[in-house]
């Protein structure tokens, strides 16, 4: 038998439940997983309140992140045998494949053999944070080598690993926090200047670290009114990427008054996922800066078994932590 989260509607922590149900049968090109670890995202916040990019088919599972154990293969699967141990990576609906279970299905296209060293709590924090920069900020071309790249809500799960991609990419890291909290955390993972908006001026402080010059990209979960401020930072020709919305007020389009010379666009981390090219040079550039140690897993809080899922939820939403948050699956 296997456990899993699912919710009859949508709302807040208190609608997630556990049930029990049959071990689930892999389809052609999928995998059974038997789950050790499930990362936390906000997306399933969204998705669980029913204001995501996509509706819950109710009743819904959720998650987009695990690590495990392959422990039964489909058809047309190859390159995956029972017994190893893997990490899936966000490159599905959840309405399809969520990951909230002690058992659970996923396509193999979206599973990756787990790096050498890394813990499944540790596989299930890295690659949703680290693809999601490498897409903005590799993939794209939106950093090269000496840029200034201004990173708000930089103590996220993505933000940490943002500030690591950008150094890996030669540039120059400028994290942004509301608050003197985290700024060590920030320090630490390699930041090169941290601008406490809740203290200090955001724009004179990037005038100073940048020397007039502005920053060549802002990389912001937030979006809101504060992109315009955002906007003033960038340097002529550079860019405004928006991955989140943690301001649910409309966002202008920057420089639409003055036709400044910034670019400006939202991007999703599944436009690399859901992309067999893009996902290949992807895992690649997570895996190596796994093996060379230019990348590490961020993990704020662990949490334990399924049943800590809603007290998990409300920890998230609460907006406090500095890295990812995981549930063990000890059931």
């Amino acid at each position: 038998m296997s456990r899993v989260v699912v919710f009859e509607r949508t709302g807040g922590p208190e609608v997630l439940t556990v049930r029990t149900t049959g071990l689930p049968v892999p389809g052609p090109g999928e995998l059974r997983l038997r789950v050790a670890a499930i990362g936390l995202n906000r997306a399933e916040v969204l998705f669980r309140s029913g204001v995501y990019l996509e509706e819950p088919k109710l009743p819904a599972g959720l998650g987009y992140e695990a690590a495990g154990t392959v422990e039964a293969v489909g058809a047309d699967v190859t390159g995956f045998a029972v017994g190893d141990e893997v990490d899936v990576i966000p490159a599905f609906s959840q309405n399809d494949y969520p990951m909230y279970g002690t058992h659970v299905l996923a396509p193999a296209r979206a599973v990756v053999h787990r790096s050498a060293g890394l813990t499944p709590v540790q596989g299930a924090a890295v690659w949703m944070p680290y693809l999601t920069a490498y897409g903005a900020l590799a993939e794209n071309g939106y950093v090269r080598p000496g840029d200034h790249v201004l990173l708000t809500a930089a103590a996220s799960s993505v933000g940490l690993a943002a500030i690591r991609t950008v150094r890996r990419l030669g540039a120059v890291a400028i994290a942004a926090t509301r608050t003197r909290a985290k700024k060590d955390r920030l320090l630490a993972a390699g930041a090169a200047e941290v601008i406490v908006t809740g203290e200090e001026d955001l724009l004179a402080r990037v005038d100073g670290v940048t020397g007039g010059r502005g920053v060549r990209t802002v990389f912001d979960p937030v979006a809101g009114p504060g992109v315009e401020t955002l906007a003033r930072a960038i340097a002529p020709g550079g860019a405004l990427i928006v991955y989140g919305r943690l301001d649910p007020r409309d966002t202008p389009l920057p420089g639409q008054d003055t036709f400044a010379p910034v670019t400006s666009r939202f991007y999703s981390m599944h436009e690399v996922t859901r992309d067999a090219e893009r996902l290949r040079r992807g895992v690649a550039f997570v895996a190596a800066g796994l093996a060379d140690g230019s990348f590490v897993p961020a993990v704020d809080r662990v949490f334990e078994g399924l049943d800590s899922v809603v007290e998990a939820h409300r920890y998230l939403e609460a907006g406090a932590q500095s890295g990812k948050i995981v549930i063990t699956v000890t059931d």
